[in-house]
């Protein structure tokens, strides 16, 4: 990442999930903040800046497509990882989110630790070839 210090953002209302994918950031060396909400994410992204977001496309309070528009009009930048065990990748809106710049990417859920894992060094190329440093 381009600075260890800065925080990837966890939005998903089961608890497990939360703490499955925060393990497998740790390990990466990523720092990490999850919260089961929307609007708790909405708070957070007003105070922090985030280098990266995995955000559930359902969650209790909102649809994880509505957040992840919000989160990006918060912070433009904001590359946002939508996770789903609701839509596949190759569903129609799925590919027009990636297509309009809503989102970033998308994983499926169940996922493999190897497909975050791919995913924050993509987003991490990406912003290399922005100035910034990598993992």
């Amino acid at each position: 990442m381009a600075d260890k210090d800065e925080m990837i953002l966890i939005v998903d209302d089961e608890p497990d999930m939360c703490w499955t994918l925060t393990h497998i950031l740790k390990r990466m060396r990523c720092r990490t903040t999850s919260v089961e909400k929307g609007e708790h994410a909405l708070r957070l992204t007003s105070a922090q800046a985030f280098w990266l977001a995995f955000v559930d496309a359902k969650l209790p309070d909102m649809e994880g497509i509505n957040l992840a528009t919000r989160l990006r009009q918060a912070q433009p930048d904001l590359p946002v990882v939508l996770v789903s065990g609701y839509f596949y990748e190759d569903d129609g809106k799925v590919q027009k989110w990636i297509t309009d710049g809503t989102i970033y990417g998308f994983i499926s859920k169940p996922f493999l630790h190897d497909e975050i894992r791919q995913m924050v060094h993509e987003v991490d190329a990406r912003e290399s070839g922005k100035g910034h440093g990598s993992i």
